[in-house]
Parts: structure tokens; C-alpha cells; sequence
């Protein structure tokens, strides 16, 4: 087995304790991990703190450049950590590459950007100019879907801000991040990139830290408040992307052989674990049917294997909790509703459910109401588009949404009245580095991406100059 460390100021060290991390596929030991003490939390922080005077004096160009030598040292061990991401996290490899190759577009846009001073007034009697100063140490948290997607979103802004930063991956994927942390260690100077590991079990230590002034966490909605209360004692910066539960409304107009692949594959993608999947599908009663029935005829040709195997299309899911939850969601959506595919788990070993397709069911259902985050997608039924979307709004959560139509016009009617932080017109699931994305309700608040993004990372300083 490979051998995994932290990377703490600097140095690839032992863990003072070892976990084990699972292959989703064979529940397998995949590798035996570090595991971080508080101790080694606080040294981790401690030489953040102790990096950050000199890295935040740094012009912003030459922390580009290293964070662009970051990245081109990804793309040199892509297909490693394409095999190390599917066999971790589940993902066929397909989809592994294309994370590792995302991440690395990401980081490179991302990097491209700037902090210019801002003249707000130049006048007779004042100067008042616009900075943007960094504000610390930043703590990254990152969940088992997109574990180094997510990295990618994070760091670059962080680091180009000026920041030093402490990362913390889930538990049950810790080991392409520690990677990460190997093919950086020698890029960035000792204590401006910090990784840790845990059990679950430093999440409070780290959201709490007083050395710690921003918190940028992508997860769940229910850890989320907790991360908000915890960063409340030390008034710390947050950006917090969180749980979705993502509509799409599909209006009579639209060709349900046409739009089919989309939805499928805006649903299903990397096992239906994506913050920003389709989660529920509101189809119009004129073409109910047959998108419900083309939807089940793809998801039942959907090959389901090891991610590693040559066409598998989806993996298993990620982690044992997760699996036991949809396959309890399953159960209750046979009361609800109509099961017209999958429906089943594969009797082998692994984390492994079938895409589901699940007809005749309605809002007040736990598959409607709650975010599933896997692969079974309700059908809902509507007649009138304006009753569709009010139910689409009804959730507490808002991150995405997309509208159906042959009809231009109509669909972006509705897509300007939808309550999410991005909506789409006839596709889904397509975001970039240059679009700011952020949640709307309780998806989370605070902007990733963008110009709009990099300005999360900073403080706004003010310098008023009077003039004689």
C-alpha cells in the first residue's frame, strides 16, 4: 500500500494515529491514512499564522506563479490521480479524469485573476482609494463528492488573496488531497498550504480556532449550521456552499426524447452526489409519460460497475451512511409512488444502487422534500407552469434550477421568478470559474468563482486621504 502523510509548515509528517479508508467499490481497504490529533491541528494553524506576514507581502504575481506551478503539477500526475480519485471516491474513471482536468482549468483560470486599488473619489478635497487586503488564516473543508474539484475551487483564491490556508478533506476520502499536499510541498513556501485529516472528529476544533479568521466549507446543510454557529464566538468570515435540492420544470412544449439525456445525465452524474444535481423533475402532464418512460428506458441501459472497469457509467456510492440512506429512501418511494426503474441495489459487494426512476409521486414525500444526494429522481406531475414553479420554490433550499422549453421566451420567463443562486435554460450542470455561483435560502450564502469570488477572500480597506 501507498503511503500517505500530512503536510504540516512545510513537511510531509505521520499522523499521530492511522485510519482506514474503504475502495466504495469491494469495501475493501484501500490504504491506511494519517489521522491528525488536536496537537497537530493546532501546529498546522500555528504555522499558517507564522506563514502568512511574509506570503501576504508577496506581490500577487508571484503568488501566481507558484500556484500556476501547483497546477501544471497536476497535470503531470493526472492519471494517477485519476486512478487514486475513482478507486477512493467511486466515480468511473471517466468522470475521475475529467475532475483531475477541471481542477486543473480551474486553478489556472482562477489564478488569472486580480485585486487592483479602486479610486472611489480623486477630488479638490479627498482621495478615497479601495483595497483589498487579505485577512488570514483561511480553513477549507472539503466534502467526499468532489475532493479535489472542491480543493481547486478553494485554493487558488485564498492563496492569490494573500491567505494562508489549512485544508481538511472528509474522512472517507482523504487520500487524492494528501496527494495534492505531496505534489505541493514543494512549491509553496513552509506553513502557506497546511493538510489535515480526521475522523470527524476536529471539524468544531478547526471551526472554532482562534488563529482561524475565514471558513470556506462546501457539505451538507445540517453540518453547515453547525459551522455557522461555531465560527459565531470569533465573528469569522464564512462562505458556506451548501445542500441543494435542485428542480427541473419541463413544459409541454419540450421533446422528451430531446431533453431526456440532459435531465439524465443532470441527475445521475457521479451517482446523483452532486450539490448541484437535479433532484426532483416537474414534467408537464402532456409529456409525462414519455419523459417518464425515456428516462427509465436510460436508466436501465445505465451500465453500473467499478469505476474502474472499462464503460461502467456509474460507480457506487461514496460511503456506507450514504448508501443505507437512499436505499431507505427507496423503500419509503415505493409507498409513495411508482418505481419504472432500478429501484434495487446490486447484489454484489459494495456501495452499488441502480439509477431509479420514480413516477406518481408528489411534493410532501421525502424523496420530493429532501435532498437524496443519489441516484433516484422523482417525477412529479403538473398541468399549469406557474403551480410548477411555486412548488419548485417551496423548498427552503435554493442552489440551482433549470427550465425545459422549445420555447425561449417562456423558459427564461420563469427561469427569472426560479429561487436559486444559478438557473439554467435547457441544460444543467454547467458552471466555470469565470460565473459566480453561490446558493440562494438555506444552500449557503457568500460567492465562489468570479471576480466576485476572489473579493470573498479579502478585507475591504479604505484609505481617505484629505487633500490641503
Amino acid at each position: 500500500m501507498a503511503e500517505y502523510k500530512l503536510l504540516i509548515d512545510g513537511k510531509l509528517v505521520d499522523g499521530a494515529a492511522v485510519m482506514d479508508v474503504l475502495n466504495p467499490a469491494t469495501e475493501e481497504v484501500l490504504a491506511r491514512c494519517p489521522r491528525a490529533s488536536t496537537e497537530q491541528l493546532d501546529e498546522a494553524v500555528a504555522a499558517a499564522r507564522a506563514a502568512f506576514p511574509a506570503w501576504s507581502r508577496t506581490s500577487i504575481a508571484e503568488r501566481r506563479a507558484l500556484i500556476l506551478k501547483f497546477a501544471d503539477n497536476i497535470e503531470v500526475h493526472a492519471e494517477e490521480l485519476a486512478r487514486l480519485l475513482t478507486q477512493e471516491q467511486g466515480k468511473p474513471l471517466s468522470e475521475a479524469g475529467a475532475e483531475i482536468g477541471y481542477s486543473v482549468a480551474f486553478i489556472r483560470q482562477l489564478a488569472s485573476y486580480d485585486l487592483p486599488v479602486q479610486v472611489l473619489e480623486d477630488n479638490d478635497t479627498r482621495r478615497v482609494e479601495l483595497h483589498r487586503r487579505p485577512l488570514g488564516v483561511v480553513g477549507a473543508i472539503i466534502p467526499w463528492n468532489f475532493p479535489v474539484l472542491i480543493v481547486a475551487f478553494k485554493l487558488p483564491f485564498a492563496l492569490l488573496a494573500g491567505n494562508t490556508l489549512v485544508i481538511k478533506p472528509a474522512p472517507t476520502t482523504p487520500l487524492s488531497t494528501l496527494r495534492l499536499g505531496e505534489l505541493m510541498a514543494g512549491i509553496f513556501p513552509a506553513g502557506v498550504v497546511n493538510i489535515i485529516t480526521d475522523q470527524n472528529d476536529l471539524g468544531a476544533q478547526l471551526t472554532t480556532h482562534p488563529g482561524i479568521a475565514k471558513i470556506s466549507f462546501t457539505g451538507s446543510t445540517e453540518t453547515g449550521r453547525k459551522v455557522m454557529a461555531s465560527a459565531a464566538a470569533s465573528i469569522k468570515r464564512l462562505t458556506l456552499e451548501l445542500g441543494g435540492n435542485d428542480a427541473a420544470i419541463v413544459l409541454a412544449d419540450a421533446d422528451p426524447v430531446k431533453v431526456a439525456p440532459g435531465i439524465f445525465s443532470g441527475a445521475f452524474m457521479n451517482a446523483g452526489q452532486i450539490c448541484l444535481a437535479i433532484k426532483r423533475v416537474y414534467a408537464h402532464s402532456d409529456i409525462y409519460d414519455a419523459l417518464c418512460a425515456e428516462l427509465a428506458r436510460l436508466a436501465e441501459e445505465a451500465v453500473v460497475d467499478d469505476g474502474l472497469k472499462q464503460g461502467a457509467q456509474i460507480g457506487p456510492l461514496q460511503n456506507k451512511a450514504q448508501y443505507e440512506k437512499v436505499k431507505a429512501l427507496i423503500e419509503e418511494a415505493r409507498a409513495d409512488g411508482t418505481i419504472i426503474a432500478g429501484g434495487r441495489p446490486l447484489d454484489r459487494p459494495g456501495y452499488f444502487v441502480r439509477p431509479t426512476i420514480v413516477r406518481d409521486i408528489t411534493d410532501g414525500t421525502r424523496l420530493v422534500d429532501e435532498e437524496q444526494f443519489g441516484p433516484v429522481l422523482p417525477m412529479i406531475r403538473f398541468d399549469d407552469p406557474e403551480d410548477a414553479l411555486t412548488r419548485a420554490n417551496s423548498s427552503d433550499m435554493g442552489l440551482g434550477g433549470s427550465i425545459w422549453s422549445a420555447d425561449r421566451n417562456a423558459a427564461h420567463e420563469l427561469a427569472t421568478r426560479m429561487e436559486a443562486g444559478t438557473v439554467w435554460m435547457n441544460k444543467h450542470l454547467d458552471f466555470g470559474p469565470t460565473m459566480p455561483f453561490g446558493g440562494a435560502k438555506q444552500s449557503g450564502f457568500g460567492v465562489e468563482f468570479a471576480q466576485e469570488g476572489l473579493h470573498e477572500f479579502t478585507q475591504v480597506h479604505v484609505i481617505n486621504e484629505a487633500k490641503a
